[in-house]
């Protein structure tokens, strides 16, 4: 989501150059924002604001601190109120549409992004606040103009291209994808996210090695987001790279111990390199994280099987039935009921 405008910021004096109290009391207030001190200088505006109720930039200037401090009703309180004293200000609108976005109101963010277009049409990152909040209400054409609109006014906007480059991503459009994403890395090569962005579309279109280069670069720029790893895990398995896809997802665990979907790739990444004590103690740490995922009870099974741990396998098997028939899959249940059949003595 784009950033709340500067424009929003403290003033540093009243436009009542009289009121000395008034002045005094905005001086310190910019005083504080500079030293951090938010909490303080909210305080000092917000008496400023009853001494001058008519100034809208007071009003934005707390929906500003509000903004820092992520409490967006307040906020879109705040930003409401300069608007009813200034309502032509594309500024405030973007703030409002950014606050209102943060908040979860989508509809309501459009709406203020397009009145602050109206108002400022040339400013792009409206836009790109619009094409977001339309991205999330799957409105992805809508989205697509307003993304294509921010790249005509700044064709140097990389956040734009990658933007629509992730929508084209979404819908599986991947020649569109690689261009787009191909001129949001020239404008901002050191950019993860638009690495890694890349490199997923160039994994779909089966360029494994282009897809790991990409991914690496992402991970070297931001080495604890275990989403990488775990894509770049992927890569790694697809061109049969079993132990640096090991290592990727190793370093996924541990940047995200809880991740299921990790869990998952390096447990079945074992028992592809044929390491089954590995996958076993996996396969139990996947059980761990989720302890009614029957699937995770089949799949101990079949590394347990391979080690030759047959008592043990029959009762992961039992548990997964067990599970499978809770959940109403019955699916999953013959799978189940053909593999304990397949590891029980008859009788």
């Amino acid at each position: 989501m784009p950033s709340v405008t500067s424009a929003n910021q403290p003033p540093l004096s009243s436009k009542q150059p009289t009121n000395l109290k008034l002045n005094n009391l905005l001086w310190e207030g910019s005083k504080r924002v500079k030293a951090g001190d938010i909490a303080g200088a909210l305080d000092i505006y917000q008496q400023a604001a009853k001494l001058d109720k008519d100034n809208p930039r007071i009003f934005s200037a707390i929906g500003y601190l509000h903004t820092l401090k992520g409490s967006f009703a307040e906020s879109i309180a705040a930003y409401k109120g300069a608007i009813a004293l200034e309502p032509n200000n594309a500024d405030f609108h973007y703030a409002l549409a950014y606050s209102l976005a943060n908040l979860g109101d989508n509809s309501g963010a459009a709406t203020a992004y397009r009145r602050s277009i109206e108002l400022n049409p040339k400013n792009a990152q409206a836009y790109l606040g619009l094409g977001a909040v339309m991205r999330r209400m799957k409105n992805n054409d809508v989205a697509i103009n307003a993304y294509n609109s921010a790249i005509a006014l700044d064709e140097k906007n990389a956040q734009a291209y990658e933007l629509l480059g992730a929508i084209y991503l979404d819908q599986q459009i991947h020649g569109q994808a690689l261009q787009t994403l191909q001129q949001a890395l020239q404008l901002n090569p050191n950019s993860s996210s638009i690495n890694f962005k890349l490199g997923t579309a160039w994994f779909r279109q089966g360029n494994i090695n282009a897809a790991i280069a990409l991914f690496q670069r992402a991970a070297q720029l931001e080495p604890k987001n275990p989403k990488i790893f775990l894509e770049l895990g992927k890569a790694m398995q697809a061109r049969k790279n079993l132990d640096g896809a090991i290592d990727a997802f190793k370093q996924a665990t541990t940047l995200q111990p809880n991740s299921a979907d990790v869990q998952t790739a390096l447990a079945e990444t074992f028992m592809l390199k044929g390491d089954y004590k590995q996958a076993t103690l996996s396969y139990k740490r996947l059980i761990e994280i989720t302890p009614q995922n029957p699937q995770a009870y089949y799949k101990l099974a079949s590394a347990l099987k391979k080690e030759n741990r047959q008592s043990e396998a029959i009762a992961a098997l039992e548990k997964a039935r067990d599970l499978y028939r809770s959940q109403g899959q019955s699916e999953g249940v013959q799978k189940a009921e053909s593999a304990l059949r397949e590891l029980k003595p008859s009788s």
